[in-house]
């Protein structure tokens, strides 16, 4: 068994998504790596630590457009004692500035911008992955935006992924790495549920592939599910049963990120706008979901029309997408919850289950945090992502899923 499928985790491979940083340019991107990231580890005691990566689409092709440079890059990995195994490839680009919202959807997976991104992680990955590490992962968008989508922008994506597969399947071959693409299910895109996710990879996905000439083999090797904790909570799904379907249908779980949703255990006796109106931010997409009296999933697409609109059912739990940190079990003294107990049931399950996918943690909204949650330093923010690091370690280690001898 190789070391990125162990019957146990090691703490030096639990990795968080570097997507919290801003990293606009190479050079940008070389302090978060030798600065930011390098400063997690060392508040973690490693002498090398998990990496995952957010590489902005410039820099992405600016890395692959020269060996020198891609290659001074895995030096600066290793000198800062990073390994990188796994890549977020959901945001294409400017996830810091200005209003991001609906944009983090663009380019989808219907337009070819997004296939030669994509390509292009892969790529870096490929050349960066340890040697002892059999699979690289890359999480994606899920094809794309549903409000935007439509049958021909489908059949662009499914043929695309079903190039994409290909093409790892030929990078493979040359490299001997192999790199698996992780489609992200989230709240208002075209794949938010399980049972949209299970009918793509069984049916729609294996259509696709025999009308370009794609083997389901070649489809099954390089693409499957990165499970973010977070969205599906906002979902309402189980992780037990999701991961078990998942499973079942054979769809490889190639990462799962641990997230933990903001959740308003009872939104029919509470002031909603005081609770709410400090997470309602600018800059990122905040869906609201809850469950009516059918038990039915509905919601809102975004904090504010959640709290204007006189639609949404006050008789359930509203769980909002918005990433806090995953150490907390609640918010401004409990009036405001957090899904913290659905990442205790995924690592439940994982413990009782061979898959072992990639875990990163993802909290990217620590710096759009209500001014008394965020952090005022650099310093106070690898702090706090310590200790995310830490809560999980935990976790795992109460559940005897760590390695003893971890450094």
């Amino acid at each position: 068994m190789t070391r990125d499928q162990p019957e146990t985790w090691s703490r030096s491979r639990l990795a968080y998504c570097s997507n919290v940083h801003p990293a606009g340019s190479l050079a940008q991107l070389s302090g978060v790596v030798r600065d930011q990231i390098s400063g997690v580890r060392r508040l973690r005691g490693l002498d090398t630590m998990g990496s995952g990566l957010w590489l902005e689409a410039g820099v992405a092709r600016e890395l692959v457009s020269s060996s020198h440079a891609l290659n001074e890059f895995t030096t600066l990995l290793t000198e800062s004692g990073l390994e990188l195994f796994t890549l977020n490839g959901f945001p294409y680009g400017n996830f810091h500035q200005g209003s991001v919202k609906q944009k983090v959807y663009q380019p989808d997976w219907a337009d070819p911008t997004r296939f030669d991104y994509t390509l292009n992680l892969a790529r870096i990955l490929a050349h960066c992955l340890p040697s002892d590490c059999s699979e690289g992962s890359i999480s994606t968008l899920p094809l794309g935006y549903a409000p935007d989508w439509n049958r021909q922008r489908n059949d662009q994506a499914l043929n695309a992924l079903c190039r994409m597969a290909l093409a790892l399947s030929k990078l493979r071959q040359r490299s001997d790495r192999h790199i698996r693409i992780c489609l992200e299910m989230e709240p208002g895109c075209v794949l938010e549920s399980t049972d949209q996710a299970i009918q793509l990879f069984s049916r729609r996905l294996p259509e696709a592939g025999r009308r370009c000439g794609v083997s389901e083999s070649i489809l099954a090797d390089h693409l499957g599910v990165c499970y973010d904790i977070c969205h599906q909570a906002v979902m309402f799904e189980h992780p037990r049963e999701s991961l078990s379907r998942i499973s079942d249908a054979d769809i490889r779980v190639g990462k799962i990120q641990v997230s933990s949703a903001l959740e308003l255990p009872a939104p029919s006796i509470t002031d909603l706008k005081p609770l709410l109106q400090p997470f309602s931010e600018p800059i990122y997409l905040h869906q609201v979901r809850t469950l009516d009296h059918r038990s039915q999933v509905c919601g809102a697409e975004d904090i504010p029309q959640a709290l204007t609109g006189k639609h949404l059912p006050r008789i359930n739990p509203w769980r909002i997408h918005f990433h806090v940190p995953i150490q907390a079990r609640s918010m401004e003294h409990e009036r405001l919850g957090t899904t913290q107990t659905e990442i205790e049931e995924v690592l439940d399950y994982l413990q009782s289950h061979s898959i072992r996918p990639h875990l990163e943690v993802e909290t990217y909204t620590w710096q759009v945090l209500p001014r008394f949650l965020r952090p005022d330093s650099d310093v106070q923010l690898q702090q706090g992502i310590a200790r995310e690091l830490d809560w999980l370690e935990g976790a795992m280690g109460r559940r005897g899923m760590l390695e003893e001898t971890n450094r």
